[in-house]
């Protein structure tokens, strides 16, 4: 028998290198009629967002029993510790006493955004009536009494 002699290292990366740059060049010239997706050639755009149009006369919705609690917190707190500024701590410390505070607490909080709640949709109520009939449209300053 025969023995075989082991290739060499160099030809295995000669005979690889020379395979992939064979592989280039077909890229290159055009070959085996490869193309690219399009998605690899140029990156998509995302659709600009319409802007709405926001309405000027629309009441605004209320703040949340969090936000009516955030505001006597932000006072006492304030008091207590007149040496943060920070509005982040602050809010830190707000977080933590509300998540630990019993819903008996909060109570007070929840019928102040409920009141404010029902407000809010009375005014949208007729808001909503007001739209429907035409009567938020610019009035026009062209009247006959104004001569």
């Amino acid at each position: 028998m025969a023995k075989k002699t082991p290739k060499s290292k160099k030809r295995r990366s000669c005979s690889a290198s020379s395979a992939s740059s064979n592989a280039i060049r077909k890229i290159s010239e055009g070959g085996d009629n490869e193309k690219r997706p399009k998605s690899a050639m140029k990156p998509t755009r995302r659709p600009k967002k319409k802007s709405v149009k926001i309405d000027a006369k629309r009441p605004k919705k209320p703040p949340t029993a969090f936000f009516f609690f955030l505001e006597d917190f932000r006072k006492d707190f304030q008091e207590q510790n007149p040496d943060v500024k920070s509005m982040r701590d602050i809010g830190k410390a707000c977080g933590e006493k509300w998540k630990t505070m019993t819903y008996e607490d909060k109570v007070k909080y929840y019928d102040i955004a409920m009141e404010k709640r029902a407000e809010f949709d009375k005014a949208m109520a007729d808001y909503i009536k007001k739209r429907e009939n035409g009567e938020n449209e610019e009035i026009e300053d062209d009247s006959e009494f104004d001569e």
